[in-house]
């Protein structure tokens, strides 16, 4: 830690007649001392796999020692607050734009490290820009002093939240955990910046509360009630209390029958410690809201039904767009197709809500490997070892559907809102599932199956689609099977290499822990 680490720059100090302590111009104070830290960016590295450079080697002047010395000045310009401030911000949109060339030039697991790491640094830059947009040259003219800055505008808000959310989704988070904590930090002052906005008083300190009654005045205390349509549950899953750590251990290696391996179970009572169960509820749009910058926070979404439907696609949007559009309308009310925030890593991109729950103890057993009747288990066991399980949320409406597929890890599905349908096939099962293989593009589609459980069970589609499907895939119906609808507050355990289909009852939230 340098010296002057958390002290204030003597270039933001002075225009100020007095530095407070306020959210605004603490979220200066940390733009300009890490984001705009010249001798920083010199040191940015990757721990992205990336055959084209050296872990520990600076990756910025991979994309060019012109483009890393453009960047170098305008963050100085920045830190001063000196220069044409339009041009600096058309010189960021410009670097932007030029990393974003390069992640359709390649596919995306291959784009090198420089040019993710280009993408997020200009847009740190940007966004500090635009904090400091209100002191903009002021620090040249020394018969100016201020009070404080002036309060970020709402239009400011809104482009500091996508600048650096697009950075987040795009390229990642940064390697270095000293930027991870600072752009945390920096999001939850200008949360404390956009609640102050809201209460049109930036000095009151009101309780959390009435600060969430005006922003979100208009927005309802809960989710609609609507409902799909609920398939019977014919084969059901074993359920317990939440077992010991040793009990679930035995019951992942020591299962019943051998020939299939361990067998799915639900678990009650394991998540009624979680936040977001009851102080932090996240069955409250309001509060989901607050953490979100009122909303503005950018999801990728995916469109339509299922991934696997014609017509599907992705978009990113902001949070309050997702919840107005796809999540508070009834179901006959909304006139926009099915958005699901799927298999989405949101507690990186938002750790306030990584605080709201906690990752199951059995994540942390001694997992046994994929089992040896699954045609995916040799692919399935050079899956790397996690050090720690992966999070990710599933945030829906009413009738989304995950089709029927297989993951290389087991998963704990815990079930914070809402109810599920979830049927599942062990992987001997796999010959009477017809999975995909390589598809158009060169895309592997081998863990997802060709059949649309919904149309063969006879809950989706037309009589005469079902007559095709029984054609096409004739030995489905012998495969066997057992489900459940997961209910809110319960775990499902999914071991590795098992099929499973998902199909959400109502609005529902759900994490899966990915472990091996």
């Amino acid at each position: 830690m340098s010296s002057d680490e958390g002290q204030t720059p003597c270039h933001v100090h002075s225009i100020f007649e007095t530095f407070d302590d306020s959210p605004q111009q603490e979220l200066i104070r940390m733009c300009l001392h890490q984001f705009c830290d010249v001798e920083r960016l010199k040191t940015v590295v990757t721990d992205q796999p990336d055959s084209t450079v050296d872990q520990m080697e600076a990756t910025l002047p991979r994309c060019g020692e012109a483009i890393a010395d453009l960047l170098s000045r305008l963050a100085k310009s920045i830190s001063d607050q000196v220069g044409d401030y339009e041009l600096g911000i058309h010189r960021l949109d410009d670097l932007i734009a030029l990393a974003t060339e390069k992640f359709y030039a390649f596919p995306f697991k291959d784009v090198p490290a420089c040019w993710r790491d280009l993408f997020r640094e200009a847009s740190l830059l940007k966004f500090s820009a635009l904090a400091v947009q209100g002191i903009w040259g002021i620090s040249k003219d020394s018969s100016r002093k201020l009070h404080k800055a002036p309060p970020l505008s709402g239009i400011t808000i809104d482009e500091m939240v996508k600048t650096i959310d697009m950075a987040l989704i795009m390229a990642g988070p940064p390697t270095s955990l000293d930027t991870r904590d600072t752009i945390s930090a920096v999001l939850q002052l200008l949360e404390k910046c956009n609640s102050n906005l809201a209460s049109g008083n930036d000095e009151q300190r009101s309780s959390k509360r009435r600060r969430l009654s005006i922003v979100f005045q208009n927005v309802s205390n809960g989710f609609p009630c609507s409902s799909a349509f609920a398939p019977p549950v014919s084969n059901p899953i074993s359920r317990t209390a939440a077992p010991t750590f040793d009990a679930f251990e035995k019951h992942m290696n020591k299962p019943k029958d051998s020939n299939i391996g361990p067998e799915p179970i639900i678990v009650s009572g394991a998540l009624e410690s979680w936040p977001a169960r009851a102080e932090r509820p996240w069955n409250s749009p309001k509060y989901l809201l607050s953490k979100t910058i009122g909303g503005r926070r950018l999801v990728p979404i995916e469109i339509g039904r299922s991934y696997v439907d014609d017509g599907w696609g992705q978009k990113v949007i902001p949070f309050k767009e997702f919840m107005n559009h796809y999540i508070l309308p009834e179901s006959e009310e909304s006139n926009f197709a099915s958005g699901y925030l799927a298999q989405h890593d949101l507690f990186a991109q938002i750790p306030s809500l990584r605080q709201d729950i906690a990752i199951p103890d059995y994540c942390y057993t001694s997992a046994p490997p994929p089992h040896f009747s699954s045609p995916l288990a040799k692919k399935h066991s050079e899956v790397t070892q996690l050090e720690e399980p992966i999070l990710n949320a599933w945030f829906g409406p009413p009738g989304t559907i995950s089709p029927l597929h297989t993951d290389p890890y087991h998963n704990i599905l815990a079930q914070v809102v809402g109810r599920k349908y979830v049927r599942l096939y062990a992987p001997s099962e796999s010959e009477r599932l017809y999975p995909r293989g390589t598809e158009d593009g060169g895309v592997d589609m081998s863990n997802t199956s060709a059949i649309d459980v919904g149309v063969l069970a006879g809950w989706d589609g037309t009589e005469l689609e079902r007559e095709k499907a029984q054609s096409r895939f004739p030995r489905f119906n012998e495969a066997e099977f057992v489900d459940c609808v997961l209910e809110e507050g319960e775990c499902l355990y999914i071991p590795v290499g098992w099929w499973h289909y998902v199909r959400s009852l109502s609005v529902s939230f759900s994490v899966s822990f990915w472990f091996n």
